[in-house]
């Protein structure tokens, strides 16, 4: 073998091994202290056993790396169903490139929303759901303008609900149910400066009516069900809208379902236990309902025939005023 094939073997070589060596260790040191300040501050726990000061954090359990054009930085930290306890590290404020942000499934986690959150400019998912966490939901969400999945489901917080959520302009999904939060729905809900997201508010204390403002959106998806509110809630129907699932049941809703029509993309329906009047409108049969409850209400009249009426049991129907025909029993 001559000298130049000699050198650039030993070159190739040298460069491959660089290469490989580089590879194995991308995790920004930066990022890597702050993970490590996370994982003592939640007591080292063994459901992050695999954060190996040793190792490189991108190989670590629970995290993503973006590629080169991020720098390899830490995007996503998702800790999930581990036995995990205390508060919400305010570290995860010191990871700047997170983009998914999600603490779930930990009831050992207590305390309020950190407010280093706030940091993140470039968070898209923000998920804190079924833990303790108390204390309101902050103000300071609205900062997060790239914020388009947020999730604070089951927990304890409390409060009213912060009327800047609207100003989020790349909202898609806003879950705030299964909480102890009161008062009424913002008014500015029916206004969100971008998209319109898909408002879950279920099984909280929420109360009065829903503003007016919200008949102006087309919603794909609402649940508000298990709450405490009351009026009118005719404004989320209209033929020309194309929401898919409206959930109004358990609340003190008083409306004449008589004069609501379907949008044709209607699947889910349940206006169970309200106080809603008249009688079911012949339209409803061409709407094409997978799921229906009408039941405990002060309907009458006969359920009209065709369409999807008949798929569903008298369950979906019973304790009401006068309401017969099938699957009740035949009108007198």
């Amino acid at each position: 073998m001559d000298k130049t094939t000699m050198l650039l073997f030993s070159i190739l070589f040298l460069f491959t091994f660089l290469t490989i060596a580089l590879s194995k260790t991308i995790c920004n040191q930066d990022d890597k202290d702050t993970l490590l300040k996370i994982k003592k501050s939640l007591n080292n726990p063994y459901h992050l056993a695999s954060w190996d000061p040793q190792t490189d954090c991108c190989s670590w359990y629970c995290l993503e790396c973006g590629d080169a054009t991020v720098n390899h930085r830490i995007t996503a930290l998702t800790i999930f169903s581990g036995q995990i306890s205390g508060q919400i590290p305010p570290e995860v404020g010191d990871l700047p490139y997170l983009q998914t942000l999600v603490f779930r499934k930990l009831s050992n986690l207590t305390g309020q929303i950190q407010p280093a959150i706030a940091n993140l400019k470039y968070l898209r998912t923000l998920r804190l759901s079924w833990t303790n966490l108390t204390g309101p939901v902050p103000e300071f969400l609205s900062q997060l303008k790239n914020l388009q999945f947020l999730d604070l489901s089951f927990n304890d917080l409390s409060g009213s609900i912060p009327s800047s959520l609207s100003l989020l302009p790349n909202l898609l999904s806003l879950d705030l149910s299964r909480n102890k939060l009161t008062g009424p729905i913002p008014e500015s809900f029916g206004s969100f400066k971008g998209q319109v997201p898909d408002l879950y508010l279920s099984h909280n204390q929420l109360s009065g009516s829903i503003p007016k403002s919200l008949g102006n959106l087309d919603f794909n998806r609402i649940d508000f069900s298990r709450n405490k509110l009351q009026g009118d809630a005719s404004m989320f129907f209209g033929a020309n809208k194309t929401t898919w699932s409206l959930d109004l049941s358990r609340n003190m809703f008083q409306f004449d379902l008589s004069k609501v029509e379907t949008p044709k993309t209607l699947g889910i329906l349940d206006l169970n236990h309200n106080g809603i009047t008249r009688n079911i409108p012949v339209q409803w049969t061409e709407t094409p309902l997978q799921f229906f409850n009408v039941s405990y209400n002060q309907l009458c009249g006969r359920i009209p025939n065709g369409g999807k009426l008949q798929t569903f049991d008298s369950y979906s129907y019973f304790h009401n005023k006068c309401l017969c025909g099938a699957p009740l029993d035949s009108c007198k």
